[in-house]
């Protein structure tokens, strides 16, 4: 990649890499930041992002393994003038819940495309900022040699650095979530800044309880099913409880140990929304898995967002998702710091979902939902 310097081009929004349903992006959007172009290799990811911002649908398929500046322009339709870049470089290659790492894992190099991408768009025009957010396996032993490569080269670029260790649970997310977040400040634009100083909002503890309890059984899987037919939410379906498991008195209990049969318990917080195939964590009554609604609500999203694609691909989005709630907080500690206008963004998806929530809200039975479950 390359580029040269131009400081005539007004700053433009921030650049999204990873983007993925767009988690990260909507708490950034909540803390005040327009998001003026978003990436990600997985079409329906993409799909979801626009279809949640129907007024600003900036999200492109783009693998960013391999991605120079004049590609960035081209998808812009403009030079590239960002003020921060925001992302989460898949993380399941570092994750401590991933038993089969391997050290030639190609996402393992995600990070650093990111850091990359950063320091290319920094020497073309600086950059205010940037968060980069992973699992906390990502400071292991095992994967500490990547981290370190990633910091040395953004702060060769410039950028004054800090680990950010955070727990979604701690900030109005219903879900024991812990992450990394390495975050950029440019010290020339804000010197005063030392990133390490920043303190993402706290909230209450949030239980299983609170954000699901009462919600109506979800429907059912079957091929060829239409959920916008759903009058509770078009997430809100899940695969038929086929195990015996669930049909036994006690057949799942909480505490089991392993990745298939993982139970929720009503008045805690969730265990992590990371799921692989099939393993989708337990409803609390023991009963069947979570619908992906649920599972959205565990991570933070709003009643109103909304997932596209099939079924499983649904649930790799919510699996993959930064919580909203918790990238709002960080979001928010960051527009403190470079005096970011706290009002949030009324177009877009924070708009839009007000519409939409207050349209289903308003125009649909709530029976309906009823007669898809099996």
């Amino acid at each position: 990649m390359g580029g040269s310097s131009s400081f005539e081009e007004p700053q433009q929004g921030l650049l999204s890499l990873f983007c993925g349903a767009g988690g990260l992006d909507l708490g950034f959007e909540q803390a005040g930041f327009e998001i003026c172009l978003a990436l990600d290799r997985k079409s329906d990811s993409v799909a979801s992002y626009n279809h949640n911002r129907p007024d600003s649908p900036v999200a492109r398929v783009r693998d960013l393994a391999d991605i120079t500046l004049a590609d960035l322009d081209k998808l812009s339709g403009k030079p590239l003038y960002p003020r921060g870049v925001i992302g989460g470089p898949p993380c399941q290659s570092f994750s401590q819940a991933n038993v089969n790492q391997r050290v030639d894992d190609a996402r393992s190099a995600l990070p650093q495309a990111f850091a990359d991408i950063v320091c290319e768009l920094h020497l073309r025009r600086p950059l205010d900022f940037f968060v980069m957010e992973n699992v906390v396996g990502l400071t292991g032993k095992k994967h500490s040699a990547t981290l370190k490569s990633v910091e040395a080269k953004l702060q060769g670029a410039g950028f004054r650095l800090a680990r950010l260790m955070l727990n979604a649970k701690d900030h109005d997310t219903p879900q024991n979530r812990p992450r990394l977040f390495l975050i950029g400040i440019n010290p020339s634009r804000f010197p005063m800044v030392n990133p390490a100083d920043l303190a993402p909002p706290k909230g209450q503890i949030q239980t299983v309880r609170q954000t699901i309890e009462g919600l109506p059984e979800p429907i059912h899987f079957v091929r060829g099913l239409d959920m916008a037919k759903s009058s509770v939410h078009p997430n809100h379906w899940c695969m038929s409880p086929k195990s015996p498991k669930f049909h036994q008195p006690g057949g799942v209990k909480p505490g089991i140990k392993g990745r298939s049969f993982k139970m929720l318990e009503w008045d805690g917080p969730s265990i992590a929304v990371a799921y692989g195939h099939r393993e989708v964590n337990v409803h609390p009554s023991g009963k069947r898995r979570l619908s992906v609604f649920e599972a959205m609500l565990l991570q933070g999203f709003p009643k109103a967002y909304e997932l596209k694609g099939t079924l499983s691909s649904q649930i790799d989005q919510v699996s993959e998702a930064v919580p909203p709630t918790l990238a709002k907080a960080v979001a928010t500690s960051v527009a403190k710091a470079i005096n970011v206008d706290p009002q949030c963004q009324e177009s877009g998806a924070v708009e839009g979902l007000q519409d939409a929530e207050e349209h289903r809200r308003d125009s649909q039975p709530r029976e309906e939902a009823l007669a898809y479950a099996d």
